[in-house]
């Protein structure tokens, strides 16, 4: 009973959240091709159809990264993980298939409220969830 509220009240949050648009800012004022570049940094593609076990590897990699995760969803395909360490780091993932034999992997970090645009932060996660994937395929075959 206690998940099944805790699941419904991220949902709402989640939607609550979906819907805030900056006041200083119009939908299509911002800088887009830094928005563009940035979200390239943060987008990854991996040849596989099992969202699952895509959302089991990146809560895996995150843990092993040092995040503890504060909520996971398999049905929204979404994962957030914080790493205390002398500064807060949150870091979210969303897990979303790419046609039939593709999963897209999107992370987004924060620094605090400030986004994160190093790309080497994302490098060293899309580096580790690589190589959690290729471990996960093949320990089963």
């Amino acid at each position: 009973m206690k998940k099944l509220m805790a699941l419904a009240l991220s949902l709402v949050v989640l939607l609550c959240a979906g819907c805030a648009v900056p006041a200083a800012e119009g939908l299509f004022e911002s800088g887009g091709s830094s928005q563009l570049r940035l979200r390239q940094i943060q987008t990854r593609y991996f040849d596989t159809s099992d969202k699952q076990r895509t959302v089991e590897a990146v809560i895996a990699t995150l843990q092993d990264l040092g995040f503890v995760i504060d909520k996971a969803s398999l049905d929204l395909g979404s994962v957030t993980g914080t790493k205390l360490k002398g500064y807060t780091v949150r870091m979210t993932v969303n897990v979303m298939p790419r046609g039939k034999a593709q999963m897209t992997v999107r992370a987004s970090a924060q620094y605090n409220v400030t986004p994160i645009e190093d790309p080497i932060i994302y490098q060293d996660f899309f580096n580790a969830l690589s190589k959690s994937l290729f471990l996960q395929a093949h320990l089963e075959n």
